[in-house]
């Protein structure tokens, strides 16, 4: 009896169709193939993608227009192009598609980097949980905004700051299991890397593969990492709601006022002022379709849909109602997605102007 392919990753992505037209799909990416979904809710993929031999083109400049697209090279000479929402999901895309076609190749099973084999973790040592006491607000890791080579990280910590975190929480004996300890969080994807000194360290054959120096940055996944040029003092002036950082950005299902159905937009929150954005992920197009304004706004978990519309989108629904009663009903892809997002936005309300 043949193994069920693993599952990867998946989520919402743009895909290049006929006539140059750009369509948000389902995504799921497996062990050896990329499957795609008209909506998360169907049963059968629209197509599929052998990843066999695959080329893997990241930083995509194909479309001038259209920025975080990557692509699929097959064995046939056929392109596939895919479009990420923003700058992170396409790298995090790009590389588990690379690893999965290098796996298919080496005739080895997808998985994770090994962490207790590798450095002698102690079975006592619980990660998720771990992971869960470094982004408690109050007592885990600050996460702060960093200016490092021109450019500005939001929502980050240098790899000191996770080592000296690591120490004072009594979590590890010494530097140097503390060290070993962060590279264990990064192979599993509890943490990220922000910048090129602690992308280039992790893609090394190190066993600490994370570095104790202010120099390398990381953050957590779902966190509202944001990385961006840094402006000069001359540079024009944004509308005012654009001027805030930017603290999450990603795709949700939004349903219409007037006709009710339900589309995938794209979504960049921003803090001080408060804004939600949601743009058309296959229009290329940088001028949002609408705004919330998120001051005084209430945003809650919707359990049940009361309208009979439950198979147009499966469950993880929430609302935002704004000061002046509009309400907007939202679909994430996940249950975990729908908490950070309501987190995100609850945030952002109380302290926007």
């Amino acid at each position: 009896m043949e193994r069920e392919p693993q599952k990867i990753r998946e989520g919402y992505l743009v895909k290049k169709a006929m006539f140059n037209k750009w369509k948000p799909m389902w995504v799921t990416l497996l062990e050896d193939g990329l499957e795609f979904y008209k909506k998360k809710s169907d049963n059968s993929a629209k197509g599929m993608i052998p990843l066999k031999g695959c080329v893997i083109t990241n930083h995509c400049q194909d479309f001038n227009k259209r920025m975080y697209v990557f692509k699929i090279t097959t064995t046939k000479e056929q392109d596939h192009y895919f479009q990420a929402s923003h700058q992170e999901e396409r790298d995090a895309w790009v590389r588990d598609l690379k690893k999965a076609v290098k796996c298919i190749d080496d005739g080895q099973r997808f998985a994770r980097k090994s962490t207790r084999r590798s450095i002698r973790l102690p079975d006592t040592i619980n990660l998720s949980e771990l992971f869960i006491a470094m982004k408690d607000p109050d007592r885990g890791i600050k996460v702060l905004k960093l200016e490092k080579d021109k450019k500005v990280f939001n929502h980050c910590f240098t790899g000191t700051c996770a080592i000296d975190w690591l120490i004072s929480s009594k979590s590890v004996r010494n530097r140097q299991e503390a060290l070993m300890l962060a590279s264990a969080l990064l192979n599993e994807g509890h943490l990220q890397s922000a910048n090129d000194v602690s992308k280039n360290a992790a893609e090394g054959l190190a066993e600490t593969t994370l570095l104790d120096t202010s120099d390398a940055l990381y953050y957590f996944p779902d966190s509202g990492f944001f990385c961006e040029e840094n402006s000069s003092d001359d540079d024009a002036i944004p509308k005012e709601e654009f001027r805030g950082i930017v603290v999450k950005q990603g795709c949700l299902l939004k349903q219409g006022h007037r006709r009710k159905n339900w589309k995938v937009r794209k979504f960049v929150l921003r803090e001080d002022p408060a804004y939600l954005h949601y743009y058309d992920p296959a229009s290329g197009d940088d001028d949002p379709l609408g705004a919330i304004h998120l001051r005084g706004c209430v945003v809650t978990a919707v359990e049940d849909m009361m309208d009979g519309k439950k198979q147009e989108a499966d469950r993880n629904f929430f609302e935002i109602i704004t000061a002046s009663e509009v309400h907007y009903l939202l679909q994430a892809a996940s249950a975990d997605e729908r908490k950070e997002w309501i987190k995100a936005v609850q945030t952002v309300s109380k302290i926007g102007k």
